[in-house]
C-alpha cells in the first residue's frame, strides 16, 4: 500500500486533472496559442511511459533508498548521479512548491464560494500554506505507513469528487457542448512543445515510489508494478479529463479561462456548492502531492547524507520512528518559503503554477534522461545485456530530448529565465561532483554503496542456508 499510494499521490492525479489543463488551455507558458489539449496530453502519456519502461528492469534488481540517484550511479557512473541527484531534487521541490501554492490559492477560493468572508486573501492563503507545511512535516516525520494511508484517502474521495461533478456540469450544460474543437490543432510546435512539458509536470513522481525500496514489502514486485502502471492509469483518466475541459473551456466566457481558478469558477455558475466541493477536492489532492513530493526528496537528501555527499546531518533518521526526519525539516522550510514568496509579492497565482511547474519538468525531464540512459549500462555491469534495453533507452533519450531541447529552444527564444536557471543548477552539480572528485574521492565513490539488497527483500520466511 505506501508503493501505490507514494506513486498516486505524487501524481495528484486529481489536482492534476483539474489544474493543469487549465493551465495548458490558454498556454499560459509563453503567451503562445493554446495547443490541443489531447493531443498534448497524449503525447506526454506516451512519453512518460517509455521512461516507466527503462525504470522498471532496474526496479526489479536493485531497492535503492534514493531511486533514479542510486540506478544511475550503478549505470553511468557516481559523477552522473550526483547530477541526477541534484535534478531530481529539484523537480521534487518545484512541484512540492506547486502543490502548496494550489492548496493556499483553492482554500481561500473555497471560503469564498462558501461565503466566508475573507478580509485579506493574502494573508489567508499564507497562513493555509503555513498550517499545510506544518501538517505535512507532522504527518512524513510520523512515517510512510500513516502518509500514505492519509494520501491515498484523499486522492480516492478527490477522484471521486471530480468525476461525479464533471458528469452532473454536462448533465446540466450538454446543449452548450461542442466536441468539435477537441480534434483541432493549429499546428504551432512552439506551443506543442511547452504544452507537453507543462502536461509532463501531471505526470511526474510516478517513480517516486523507488525511492522506498529500503522500506517497502517485496520491493521487487511492488516498485515495478506501481511505477509501471501509475502513468498509464493516470493518462488514461487525464485523456478523460482534458477532454471534458477542452469542450467546456472552450465555451466558457473569457473572465472564466483567464481565471486563476478556471474550473472551479465554470461549476460556480452552475452552483457555489460545486464549486466549493471542488475546491476542497482540489486542495486535498495537491496536500497529497507535496507530501508525496517532499517524502521522495528528502530520501535522495537522507541517501546523500549517509553518503557524505550532502551535508552528514541530513542522513540522521528519527530514533523513534526511523524516518529522514532531519532531510525532512531541512527540506520542508524552503519548500514553504517560495510559495509564500509568490503569495506576499502579488504574482498571479497561475502565473506562479506555470512557472514552478515548468521548472519543475525541466528537473524532471533531466533525471529521466540520464536514468533512462543508465538502462542498458546498468544491465550490461550486471551481466544482462540485450540488444532490446539499448534500443527502449535510445528512443526514450530521443524522445525526452527533443522535448526538452524543443522548450529549452522556446524558453531561449522568448527571453523566458526558466531553461537558465535550470541550467544553472545543472552546471553547479557538475563542479560539485567534480570537486568531489578531486578533493574528496572516497565520497565520491560511496555513492551507491547506501542502497543494498536485502535478504528480506527477496524471502520471506526461513533465512538462505
Amino acid at each position: 500500500m505506501p508503493v501505490f499510494a507514494q506513486a498516486v499521490a505524487a501524481v495528484a492525479p486529481a489536482g492534476a486533472m483539474a489544474v493543469i489543463p487549465a493551465l495548458v488551455f490558454p498556454a499560459l507558458v509563453f503567451g503562445t496559442t493554446g495547443p490541443n489539449l489531447v493531443l498534448t496530453f497524449g503525447a506526454a502519456m506516451a512519453v512518460m511511459v517509455l521512461v516507466a519502461l527503462c525504470l522498471r528492469p532496474m526496479a526489479k534488481r536493485m531497492a535503492a533508498v534514493s531511486g533514479l540517484y542510486s540506478y544511475t550511479a550503478k549505470g553511468l557512473g557516481q559523477r552522473t548521479a550526483v547530477t541526477v541527484g541534484w535534478s531530481a531534487m529539484f523537480g521534487y521541490g518545484l512541484v512540492a512548491m506547486a502543490s502548496l501554492l494550489v492548496v493556499g490559492t483553492y482554500v481561500v477560493q473555497l471560503f469564498i464560494h462558501l461565503g466566508i468572508p475573507v478580509a485579506d486573501p493574502k494573508f489567508s492563503a499564507v497562513l493555509v500554506v503555513l498550517a499545510a507545511a506544518g501538517a505535512a512535516c507532522f504527518l512524513m516525520v510520523k512515517g510512510i505507513q500513516i502518509s500514505a494511508w492519509s494520501t491515498v484517502l484523499m486522492e480516492s474521495i478527490s477522484i471521486g469528487v471530480l468525476a461525479v461533478l464533471l458528469i452532473v456540469y454536462f448533465a446540466f450544460n450538454a446543449p452548450k457542448a461542442s466536441v468539435e474543437n477537441v480534434v483541432v490543432w493549429n499546428g504551432n510546435f512552439d506551443s506543442l512543445s511547452i504544452g507537453i512539458v507543462v502536461a509532463i509536470s501531471a505526470f511526474v513522481g510516478f517513480e517516486s515510489p523507488t525511492t522506498l525500496g529500503g522500506e517497502a514489502r517485496k520491493p521487487f514486485i511492488s516498485v515495478p508494478r506501481a511505477i509501471t502502471w501509475t502513468p498509464i492509469a493516470t493518462g488514461v483518466l487525464y485523456l478523460l479529463a482534458v477532454t471534458a475541459q477542452d469542450v467546456a473551456l472552450n465555451a466558457a466566457p473569457a473572465n472564466i479561462t483567464a481565471s486563476s481558478t478556471p474550473l472551479s469558477d465554470l461549476f460556480f455558475q452552475t452552483s457555489p456548492v460545486f464549486a466549493a466541493v471542488l475546491d476542497l477536492g482540489i486542495a486535498a489532492s495537491w496536500f497529497a502531492c507535496a507530501i508525496a513530493s517532499v517524502n521522495a526528496l528528502a530520501r535522495i537528501f537522507f541517501c546523500m547524507g549517509r553518503e557524505g555527499v550532502a551535508p552528514r546531518i541530513v542522513g540522521r533518521a528519527h530514533p523513534v520512528f526511523r524516518t529522514p526526519s532531519m532531510a525532512i525539516m531541512v527540506v520542508m522550510p524552503v519548500v514553504a518559503i517560495v510559495p509564500i514568496a509568490i503569495i506576499i509579492s502579488g504574482a498571479s497565482p497561475e502565473r506562479g503554477l506555470v512557472n514552478l511547474f515548468t521548472l519543475g519538468a525541466f528537473g524532471y525531464l533531466g533525471t529521466y534522461i540520464l536514468a533512462s540512459a543508465s538502462l542498458p549500462f546498468f544491465l550490461r555491469r550486471i551481466g544482462e545485456n540485450t540488444y532490446a534495453s539499448w534500443i527502449l533507452a535510445a528512443a526514450t533519450c530521443l524522445a525526452l530530448g527533443w522535448v526538452l531541447w524543443t522548450a529549452a529552444a522556446v524558453s531561449i527564444r522568448t527571453g523566458n529565465l526558466q531553461i537558465f536557471i535550470y541550467g544553472g543548477v545543472l552546471l553547479a552539480s557538475v563542479i560539485y561532483a567534480l570537486f568531489l572528485h578531486l578533493r574528496f574521492p572516497e565520497r565520491l565513490a560511496s555513492v551507491g554503496i547506501y542502497d543494498e539488497t536485502r535478504e528480506s527483500d527477496l524471502f520471506h520466511g526461513s533465512p538462505i542456508p
